[in-house]
């Protein structure tokens, strides 16, 4: 993220999501159900329709908060699952294997499938929800790429030396 997000506005989809408009950007539905359900006694009453349904804005842009101010998200983490909500198809998958500089093989091998099944992928644009899980975060974190990435040779005989 380059700069710091701001919400413009916000309105709940009920049971758990939001509908957030980005200052100077889109718009984005997100899915709050695996915050929510992870957050224990702290945000149960978001599992409240009363409650959840009634977000507002909160920090100048920098939140979003229910409940008075008790209950709250800031701007990043929103936008973090934003990022991580948005589909992920052939384009994006395209696009995630050229910013990576891999080859076909390079990919079914961090992957641990064939190299048939990646084209497969792409040719269709239905991306696995753990394969786009994957390619975001090895894109986000090199370490987590430098750890499991193994580069390939070409297939076929060696180079005859000069």
């Amino acid at each position: 993220m380059d700069r710091m997000p701001r919400i413009q506005k916000v309105t709940a989809s009920l049971p758990t999501a939001l509908s957030v408009k980005w200052k100077g950007g889109q718009t984005d539905r997100i899915d709050l159900a695996g915050w929510i359900a992870t957050g224990g006694d702290i945000l149960a009453p978001l599992g409240n329709p009363d409650v959840f349904g009634r977000p507002f804005i909160d920090d100048y842009g920098a939140s979003v908060a229910w409940n008075g101010d008790d209950l709250r998200i800031d701007a990043v983490h929103l936008a973090l699952l934003a990022q991580e909500q948005r589909p992920f198809g052939a384009r994006e998958a395209a696009r995630w294997q050229e910013d990576m500089g891999l080859s076909n093989r390079e990919v079914a091998a961090f992957f641990g499938i064939a190299v048939s099944t990646w084209n497969a992928y792409k040719a269709a644009g239905n991306i696995p929800s753990a394969v786009a899980i994957l390619c975001r975060a090895a894109q986000r974190d090199p370490i987590l790429m430098h750890a499991h990435f193994r580069p390939r040779r070409a297939a076929g005989r060696p180079r005859k030396s000069a």
